[in-house]
Order: C-alpha cells, then sequence, then structure tokens
C-alpha cells in the first residue's frame, strides 16, 4: 500500500474509470473510487473505497471527498451521448470548476482528464501539439476546454490531460464501431483509408495518469495523451482481424467513393473519424519520462 497518496477517482464507473481505479490499488494508491451508480469492481479490494456522486448538472459540496486525498483524478463528465449545450456546460465545466475549488481549498492535486477535442475537430491538416491554439468544433469540446481555463483560474495544482480517442475491453466511440464492422465475416471496402489516426490504448492512459501524479513537471502542465505511432483505419481493422486468427478482408475501393457515400447518407462524421487525418504525438508526455507499451 502507497501510504503517502490517496487519489479520488470520479466515473470510476465509466470504461476509463474501470481500467484506471483497479490499475491504481494494483500501484499501491488508496483509491476512493465516486460514481453516480454504486461503484462495483472484481472481488474486494482494500485499497478501494467506494463513494457515490450525486448528479452533476446540479451544484453540490465536493469537499466531502476530498478531506482525506492528496489528488484526484476527474474523469467524470458526459462525453458518448446527446447532450443540449447548456447540459454540457453544467456537467463537463461549471461542475469540474467547483470541483477544482474544493480541491484548491483542500490542498490536492487536480489531474483532469479533457479531451483532445476541447483542442480540434474530428481531424486536423497537420500534426497537433499542445502549443497549438485550441480550436474545438462541438459543444463537448467547447465545455471540455471552458473547464480546462476554469481549473487555470482557480489556483488549484493541476494537470490537464487531452487524451485522444481510446480503445481496449468496454471502449466506447470510435474503436467500439470499428471493432463492430471488423467482426463482420465479409470484405470490407476499406483498403485504401490510409490516413493516418492517433489512439490511444487504456492501458497506456492508466500508466500515464500515474507518471503525472507522481511527477512534479507535470504539475501545471497540459499534455496530449496517445500511442505515440499514430495508425489508419485499414490498419486498425487488419490488426483486429489479425488477433481473431482472420485475415484482413479489405478491399482496395477509393477513398472518394467511400466518402460520397457517406455524406451522401449524412454520415459526414464518420468519415471525418475513419477517412480523416488527426495526428496529435504524446511529446512533452514522452520527455517526462513516460514509459508506454
Amino acid at each position: 500500500m502507497n501510504d503517502k497518496i490517496t487519489v479520488l477517482v470520479t466515473g470510476c464507473q465509466g470504461f476509463v474509470g474501470r481500467h484506471l481505479v483497479p490499475y491504481l490499488a494494483a500501484q499501491g494508491y488508496g483509491v476512493i473510487a465516486a460514481s453516480r451508480e454504486a461503484p462495483a469492481f472484481d472481488g474486494p479490494n482494500p485499497n478501494i473505497v467506494p463513494a457515490r456522486l450525486p448528479d452533476l448538472s446540479t451544484p453540490f459540496d465536493w469537499q466531502p471527498l476530498l478531506q482525506d486525498c492528496d489528488a484526484v483524478v476527474h474523469l467524470a463528465g458526459i462525453a458518448h451521448t446527446f447532450a443540449d449545450d447548456d447540459l454540457y456546460d453544467r456537467v463537463n465545466h461549471k461542475a469540474t470548476e467547483r470541483l477544482a475549488q474544493a480541491a484548491h481549498r483542500c490542498g490536492a492535486h487536480m489531474v483532469f482528464v479533457s479531451s483532445i477535442a476541447a483542442q480540434s475537430g474530428s481531424f486536423s491538416d497537420h500534426e497537433l501539439t499542445e502549443d497549438d491554439p485550441p480550436r474545438p468544433s462541438n459543444a463537448y469540446g467547447g465545455s471540455k476546454l471552458a473547464a480546462e481555463n476554469a481549473i487555470r483560474a482557480t489556483g488549484v495544482s493541476f494537470t490537464i490531460l487531452r487524451p485522444v480517442v481510446m480503445y481496449g475491453d468496454g471502449e466506447k466511440g470510435n474503436f467500439a464501431f470499428i471493432h463492430k464492422i471488423s467482426r463482420l465475416p465479409v470484405l470490407l471496402p476499406f483498403g485504401r483509408l490510409t490516413a493516418p489516426r492517433s489512439v490511444l490504448s487504456v492501458e497506456n492512459f492508466c500508466s500515464a495518469v500515474e507518471l503525472v501524479l507522481t511527477n512534479s513537471r507535470a504539475r501545471g502542465e497540459t499534455l496530449i495523451v496517445s500511442d505515440p505511432t499514430p495508425i489508419s483505419a485499414s490498419a486498425a481493422i487488419a490488426r483486429y482481424r489479425a488477433s481473431l486468427g482472420r485475415p484482413p478482408g479489405l478491399i482496395p475501393i477509393p477513398e472518394k467513393w467511400i466518402e460520397l457515400f457517406l455524406k451522401t447518407i449524412g454520415q459526414s462524421a464518420i468519415w471525418q473519424r475513419i477517412g480523416c487525418p488527426l495526428v496529435a504525438r504524446p511529446r512533452k508526455l514522452l520527455a517526462l519520462g513516460w514509459k508506454w507499451s
């Protein structure tokens, strides 16, 4: 048991939280695992203490959860769901601001899990770095950027992480879609989708969180988190099918045909996520000594 660091993890029942909480506990951290639903993990663990969170869309006092914590990793928020601008603002921005204020009063370091969406839309014609002016393209990204700015204004000790799309057991979003179609027993017309996309394994994300919890050089920093090597949609499909013991099964249909088809059926967003580039390398994180697998 690491007697020096107790961490509050919010949103522990989400995809990332279900990986991060047991990871930190296995490293010897004391983890207060907080969620709106009763947290549940495989078997009892003396390093994990469950806690209930109220609805983040309404104001409440974070301080009782933080009294005995050295740090907080804030995962809770609205992501892969429909919400109006006001709800995104109340949950992703205002609730985060109140948490940062409480963490400041309690002397806890705050690790805020933002998103690459706070920095960019779903594609970019140049390689993104943390020094680029943030240009979110939707309400979700805007609410994350607003939360980042609010955290900086509170005076709390902080590290902001901007992860790219994540994959792993229980994944959602882009990779859930890619892996779903990859399991189909048919040839897929994506052999020429070669635009590079930065991705992130949830295991690598967990190791990045541990690094910034303990490395003083991460204090006050905003860090992109991604696997260092981007991958294309066609390569991701081939890799996943290989893990299933199957051939790639990819047909080299011209990209323009796929783009036109998806746009014609009103799925331009899917085209942007699988056919357009988005490269964001973790240069600053690697400079801190981050080890990835």
